[in-house]
């Protein structure tokens, strides 16, 4: 970098290829989740109540990097369509219980095929996306280390 005004070029940014591949990526699921009328965030939530069942609010933040004030509506979103539940916890009070209901449930079947689909679209070879994926999760418990530092 010859001066300092060149950290300010958007191609020497890391994040504007991180933030635009994002968005691009998001882009191509939405044909797919538009079948089963779910946003990118909800398919994400339902990927995490698949595997799991049974969360509290906080460890559903904690795995999607997302905080309540994020949650709180997307899950009263989710369960006005019957895809989940939120309950009190009867040990706790303070734990909101988040469970994937019988509907919720039925939708991992129309959704098995998503992420083939979307490495379809992508193509890059097994061992790049493996790459890839060891990478931005790297930047990814950095970064989320560093934020949870300010609170």
């Amino acid at each position: 970098m010859n001066n300092k005004y060149d950290a300010l070029k958007i191609e020497n940014q890391i994040c504007f290829p991180l933030y635009a591949c994002s968005r691009e990526v998001i882009k191509l699921y939405k044909p797919y989740l538009d079948e089963l009328d779910l946003t990118y965030t909800q398919y994400i939530t339902m990927m995490i109540l698949w595997d799991k069942r049974k969360v509290t609010v906080k460890e559903l933040g904690n795995c999607l990097y997302l905080d309540s004030g994020t949650l709180t509506p997307l899950l009263k979103k989710m369960e006005a369509k019957g895809l989940l539940t939120r309950a009190r916890s009867r040990e706790d009070e303070r734990n909101l219980i988040i469970t994937v209901t019988e509907k919720g449930d039925s939708l991992s079947e129309l959704a098995a095929d998503i992420p083939m689909k979307i490495g379809r679209c992508i193509d890059i070879e097994p061992e790049e996306a493996r790459e890839l994926y060891r990478v931005l999760y790297k930047i990814l418990t950095r970064t989320s280390e560093l934020s949870a530092g300010e609170d």
